[in-house]
């Protein structure tokens, strides 16, 4: 039994029963005498974890056989490159909708390569953070696609709702959140994500890509960078992250075995909705600046009245056995990140700690 609850942004808290796998495996592999992590990633064995990886994902989010499913190097930042790279090629145009930090990154690199127009920012009036409607959207029908981030991990932003952009591909950031809840993974033309928060360790980062996308890429493009490329070779042009791909098919595997996704979507929902309880029953102990309909539910940063308590709720929480809540450097506070390895046991570890802090130091 594990002594802490990791509450980080990610890297993120790994299942127990994948990591206790894990460990047994790491000397000998099925038998082979070798770490899986010294076998060939060309290799018969390793092939097994690939595919069966590949499998589990395909049926745990019913993924079309007309989509294609690549485990890339580079992190999602990577994704930030890629994807103009690749899709931007037809006129240069794309559209990207502003919610926080991570889509300002994506916007940031895309403007490298084309004529990227912001078509949404986040609107913070009032104090409180909100996805503004798509009806005040200002989309282009002769862009190449439209990118947006559902999630913001630092902010807290997220959407409960599908922007519906017609005939334009729908390109999506889900880092963290992919997998927690059901999607339709059709109405969107690319979903990319980091695996360090819902599909098991840093170093892999998974990319959907339907197959009409796979096609011509920008002059210039660096070979690694070219969705063509790595389907044709099946994300094996180069060596891939081994270690870390097996992992994601651990975590997959062990996902099933708990039900699939939409028991975690029920379990998630529980989580955030006895943590955001906590908050807004306080008295105004803690704060939450994001609006109702927009809150996460991987990501929920709050506030204490003064930094002093801040400091005081932080040291004592880590002494309690629940670490890495202090909130992101660019914004301070306390984050609370509850992915799907988070168990409910952890969140309500942490809402008792709040409300006996609360009437100690309220």
């Amino acid at each position: 039994m594990r002594k802490v609850f990791n509450f980080s942004a990610g890297p993120a808290m790994v299942a127990e029963e994948v990591l206790l796998q894990a460990q047994a495996e790491m000397l000998d592999w099925h038998g082979t005498g070798m770490s899986i992590m010294e076998l060939s990633h060309r290799g018969a064995e390793f092939k097994t974890v690939v595919d069966q990886a590949e499998t589990d994902l395909r049926e745990l989010m019913t993924i079309p056989k007309n989509y294609h499913v690549l485990f890339l190097a580079g992190g999602a930042s990577a994704q930030f490159s890629m994807v103009p790279l690749n899709l931007l090629a037809e006129n240069k145009k794309a559209d990207y909708i502003d919610t926080g930090i991570w889509s300002k990154k994506a916007i940031m690199e895309a403007k490298r390569y084309g004529n990227i127009h912001v078509a949404a920012q986040l609107d913070e009036g009032g104090g409180l953070a909100r996805i503004p409607s798509q009806a005040i959207w200002s989309l282009r029908q002769d862009a190449a696609y439209v990118h947006y981030t559902p999630n913001e991990t630092i902010g807290g932003v997220e959407f409960h709702w599908l922007p519906q952009t017609g005939q334009v591909p729908l390109v999506a950031d889900m880092s963290s959140t992919i997998l927690s809840r059901p999607i339709d993974v059709s109405a969107y033309g690319l979903i990319y994500a980091g695996a360090q928060k819902n599909i098991g360790q840093a170093g892999i980062t998974l990319v959907i890509i339907r197959d009409d996308l796979v096609r011509e890429f920008l002059p210039g493009t660096p070979i690694l960078y070219q969705y063509s490329i790595q389907v044709e070779n099946a994300s094996f042009y180069n060596t891939p992250p081994t270690y870390s791909w097996y992992i994601a098919g651990l975590t997959l595997a062990w996902m099933k075995k708990q039900g699939g996704i939409r028991v975690f979507a029920e379990r998630n929902q529980r989580k955030a909705q006895k943590l955001y309880e906590a908050i807004d029953n306080s008295g105004g102990f803690y704060v939450n600046s994001v609006d109702p309909e927009c809150r996460s539910r991987m990501n929920i940063p709050f506030n204490l009245r003064t930094d002093s308590l801040t400091t005081l709720f932080l040291d004592e929480t880590k002494k309690a056995g629940l670490t890495n809540l202090r909130g992101h450097k660019l914004v301070g506070g306390v984050r609370a990140s509850i992915y799907n390895s988070m168990p409910e046991e952890g969140v309500d570890a942490l809402v008792g700690f709040m409300q006996e802090f609360a009437q100690r130091y309220g």
